[in-house]
């Protein structure tokens, strides 16, 4: 016992709300009735000290003082008790002997050596031992099976009830100022519910808490009992420790603080994690009851099963944040890379960071920005805050759990929140983070009615519950509750990460600018350089002459299939380079406008997909080396040969080769125009890669490397695309009736003629959403096609006046594969532009399926 706990000089007198807290309840000079006590010497040879009772429970004649312990209790029984101390080590936690014959009588019995005396206790037998230790497995395998935290202390208090038989059982967690709340609880439907409650340190005094770590389990039968006393023939013995005891007397003002509440008899078991007190089970019943030895040796047992699952939990718990928070710094860091600015970044940021740090708001001050997210302040409200962290030492995270004491004068500031922690983000300029706890009171989960008070005692005025409940609310105004260790270190773990991103930021941002500048003016020239060439192949397409016996259909679908692959391919170039995407399926949109007629493409490599970086520059080269096959290359004449093949070698690299043949005396140009420098050079220069070209008179050959970092491997293999593989045939939609919503005449046009070819009936066409509903309205369709954008408004409204009368309808665009389909219409089918009949009849038969 640590000596400031209490005052020896208060053994034996009265105690009352002025001295409790002071109390050396380890030296009570009595015994709860229901056991007896003996305490020898250190070597248990002589007994110096017995309880009243000792005659009566054991059966002898008279007091057994000055007596040996085998004279009192018998050889036999002297030498099982020494045994049993043996065995367990002469640890101050009693052994325990169950059904020991003590002068005729079946005795249950503790025996441990503490101050160097040997305290034994004895107990009627218990009559069900083998229940109980069914009990207790049951119980503890219950407990073991719960893999959460919170679920466990929630699912304890019903399981320890339901073992021991007490009328209400609660899980009582303490916090780091001593103060208690009852997190779980147990009880019969008559009893009004503490669960929610908070109350004092005061409630558990110092010296309580300390005797709690010593002695796990502390066991009232019944609270209105009369002590025993324990008997010494030598008065300078001085006082019996009773530290490690079950039959201990407790503080009369502990038994009127529960008589008060109406209960009889309590049990109490520690809850032990790291060496510290978390948190009691405690147990009422409104009637006496002694609980045997037994059944005290089961409780301590699950007490202590509950305290190590608990603390396994609560470790698991701390690292899977732990693990949680590193990947949202790490997230936070891959953001801040790819940003110019970490600004925007932190700020996006926030409410993931937030979860970090149990608060109820959170704010940033950064470049000058206030940001919040929760129940935070506004920028006004916090200004003196703002002020207080600008005067703290750079770089130190700054807590309170009493922001009142601090700023007593910002009013608005302490009406919303009672604490705040403080982490710096940067030095120059000052940047902050703010989470924000409210006060304690106003975050309670209320059980019982908090305002229902008890009847003073017959000894005077005593702690309830609801009195204790009110000194806690005083004790707690304007606070919040503690910032925990783990608070903080995950405080400075953000501070640290942020000070990363900025650092980086400062250091990449005036290179990252230049690289981006000079990106973009190639991107620029690309551009140009991409649409000439696009129109050129077009042209090219369709001043193609057909080859004889072809017939005009044949031609023109032909020349249709072409077109639709050169719009997926631009798809695929001008997508978000976030996205990335598959090498196979990019050489299949690039090479689809140019296979057959005579010109084989084989393309051969495993599923490899490219981040968004790479997939963007070697959009570039691909085109640029398609374009100028079907120019000059393999592709420009039939019996020409392109093969592409690609593999990852040891290192994760992907090695591309592009290899033409079927031509005769190639030339090298004599000019290496803007695309030439731009397949050579972009990939080294973006992507730290190589290229390399060399023209043979059978036809280019080409060689690529993509490095390792850019490759993500095990893609999906590519889907078919328009162009390369022989579209499935439309579904039954023949005779029916379609409106166009179409506000390019021509495009409409066309595509109402086609539709017309395949048998269906086109409504009518309509330019604006007006007129569209009008005509549905006039003569509904039975099927609908729908531009997204019509001019200056878009489809959406004619969608729903659709979907409101049941008539199925797909969506037609031109933003390609990258279209995302408006909230509310995500199973609708999609037609991308330019169209082909065969997919707009597709997606006509799929949306009357769905409908």
């Amino acid at each position: 016992m640590n000596d400031t706990a209490f005052d020896p000089a208060l053994a034996g007198q009265p105690i009352d709300l002025t001295n409790c807290d002071r109390e050396p309840i380890h030296i009570p000079g009595s015994i709860q009735p229901h056991g007896c006590l003996l305490a020898c010497d250190n070597n248990a040879r002589r007994i110096l000290f017995c309880s009243e009772n000792v005659p009566v429970l054991l059966g002898l004649p008279g007091l057994p003082l000055d007596l040996s312990l085998s004279e009192a209790v018998g050889s036999e029984a002297a030498h099982t008790l020494l045994n049993a101390l043996a065995v367990s080590g002469n640890r101050p936690r009693p052994a325990v002997v169950f059904g020991l014959d003590v002068n005729g009588r079946a005795l249950d019995a503790t025996i441990h050596r503490h101050d160097n005396r040997t305290v034994i206790e004895f107990e009627p037998a218990a009559t069900r031992l083998g229940l109980q230790i069914s009990l207790t497995r049951t119980v503890a395998e219950r407990l073991r099976g719960i893999t959460d935290a919170d679920r466990l202390v929630r699912q304890a208090a019903p399981l320890i009830q339901a073992q021991l038989g007490y009328d209400r059982v609660m899980i009582y967690q303490l916090g780091c100022d001593g103060a208690g709340k009852v997190v779980a609880e147990a009880k019969g439907e008559s009893h009004e519910s503490f669960r929610g409650q908070y109350f004092p340190a005061t409630d558990i005094p110092k010296q309580a808490r300390a005797l709690y770590l010593q002695n796990p389990i502390r066991v009232i039968g019944d609270a209105s009992y009369a002590p025993v006393p324990i008997l010494s023939h030598d008065p300078q013995a001085g006082p019996l420790d009773l530290s490690h005891a079950h039959l201990r007397s407790v503080s009369p003002i502990h038994c009127e603080y529960l008589r008060n509440m109406g209960v009889a008899a309590s049990m109490s078991v520690s809850i032990i994690i790291d060496g510290a007190l978390w948190g009691l089970i405690a147990c009422h019943h409104y009637a006496p009851k002694v609980l045997t030895m037994a059944d005290r040796a089961a409780a301590e047992m699950v007490g202590d099963f509950f305290s190590m699952h608990l603390d396994a939990l609560h470790r698991r718990h701390a690292r899977d944040a732990e693990l949680a928070a590193r990947r949202a710094l790490d997230d936070l860091l891959a953001d801040a890379v790819r940003a110019e600015d970490a600004g925007p970044a932190l700020r996006d940021r926030l409410p993931h960071l937030a979860g970090l740090i149990p608060a109820d708001g959170v704010a940033m001050w950064f470049d000058g920005v206030w940001t919040t997210v929760g129940h935070a302040p506004t920028e006004a409200e916090a200004a003196p805050l703002l002020a207080l962290a600008l005067a703290l030492p750079e770089g130190q995270v700054f807590h309170t759990d009493h922001l009142a004491d601090l700023l007593p004068d910002a009013d608005a500031l302490q009406g919303l929140a009672a604490g705040v922690m403080v982490i710096p983000l940067s030095r120059r300029p000052r940047d902050f983070m703010f989470c924000f706890r409210k006060e304690a009171v106003q975050t309670l989960d209320w059980a019982g009615d908090p305002n229902k008070t008890y009847d003073t005692g017959p000894l005077g005025d005593r702690l309830t519950p609801r009195k204790s409940f009110a000194i806690w609310k005083e004790t707690v105004r304007d606070k919040c509750h503690p910032w925990s260790e783990a608070d903080r270190r995950f405080a400075e773990a953000l501070r640290i990460a942020v000070a990363e991103v900025l650092l980086f930021s400062s250091e990449m941002l005036a290179d990252e600018r230049s690289r981006a500048e000079m990106r973009q003016r190639v991107l620029n020239r690309e551009l140009n350089h991409r649409v000439k060439n696009i129109l050129a192949i077009i042209q090219s397409l369709v001043s193609r002459k057909p080859p004889e016996g072809e017939t005009l259909q044949g031609y023109a679908d032909s020349l249709r299939g072409r077109i639709q692959a050169l719009a997926y391919a631009h798809d695929q170039i001008v997508r978000d380079d976030n996205e990335g995407g598959c090498l196979g399926d990019l050489l299949e949109a690039e090479l689809g406008p140019y296979a057959g007629a005579g010109r084989g493409v084989r393309l051969d490599g495993p599923a490899v997909s490219l981040d968004g970086r790479a997939f963007s520059v070697m959009a570039l080269i691909l085109h640029e080396m398609a374009t100028n096959a079907a120019k000059y290359g393999a592709l420009s004449r039939p019996g020409g040969h392109l093969t592409v093949a690609w593999h990852l070698d040891e290192a994760g690299n992907c090695r591309i080769d592009w290899t033409e043949n079927g031509l005769e005396g190639l030339v090298p140009p004599a000019r290496a125009g803007f695309g030439s420098a731009l397949v050579e050079q972009s990939l080294p220069f973006d992507l730290g890669g190589e290229s390399r070209i060399e023209f043979r008179p059978t036809g280019v050959a080409a060689r690529f490397l993509l490095p390792a970092r850019f490759i993500r491997k095990g893609a999906a293999p590519a889907a078919p695309r328009p162009g390369l593989t022989a579209p499935a045939p439309a579904g039954p939609v023949a005779g029916r009736r379609v409106l166009l919503v179409e506000d390019q005449t021509l495009i409409a046009l066309s595509l109402e003629a086609e539709l017309q070819d395949h048998g269906l009936e086109v409504s009518g066409r309509a330019a604006s959403v007006e007129a569209a509903l009008a005509m549905i309205d006039r003569d509904p369709p039975d099927l609908a096609v729908l531009d997204v954008n019509l001019a200056d408004e878009t489809s959406l409204p004619v969608a729903e006046r659709l979907r409101g009368r049941g008539i199925p309808f797909v969506f037609a665009t031109g933003y390609g594969s990258d279209f995302d389909l408006p909230d509310g219409f995500s199973g609708i089918p999609v037609a991308t532009k330019p169209y082909q009949v065969q997919d707009i009849l597709r997606k006509l038969a799929e949306a009357e399926g769905r409908a």
